[in-house]
């Protein structure tokens, strides 16, 4: 089992050394699932399809959840603001109902 950090901002890998969160990998970014095996564990704020394409994969999703005032949206938020943000660990499983022709 690989436990994966997917990020690209520094404030939320300063968070998760703050807080002991342990990882295997750190990725800027989730290229490929190709490497990724059952039991695998990502740590991230990925887009909901990819958290299906994961699970599916019978790997694990932990949301990097934020409550984020307007004010702070679209900026690179420090390890003190993600504080200030309410970060947490959320794990997530997320279940595709159909697929919508358009």
């Amino acid at each position: 089992m690989t436990t994966y950090f997917i990020t690209r901002h520094t404030g939320a890998l300063q968070w998760a050394a703050a807080h002991d969160i342990h990882f295997d990998i750190h990725l800027e970014h989730l290229l490929s699932l190709d490497k990724l095996q059952a039991g695998d564990v990502i740590i991230g704020t990925l887009p909901i399809n990819m958290i299906y394409q994961i699970n599916q994969l019978g790997v694990r999703y932990l949301h990097l959840s934020l409550k984020i005032p307007p004010h702070l949206r679209g900026v690179e938020l420090d390890i003190e603001q993600l504080k200030v943000c309410q970060a947490t660990l959320e794990e997530f499983v997320v279940t595709k109902i159909s697929d919508i022709e358009t």
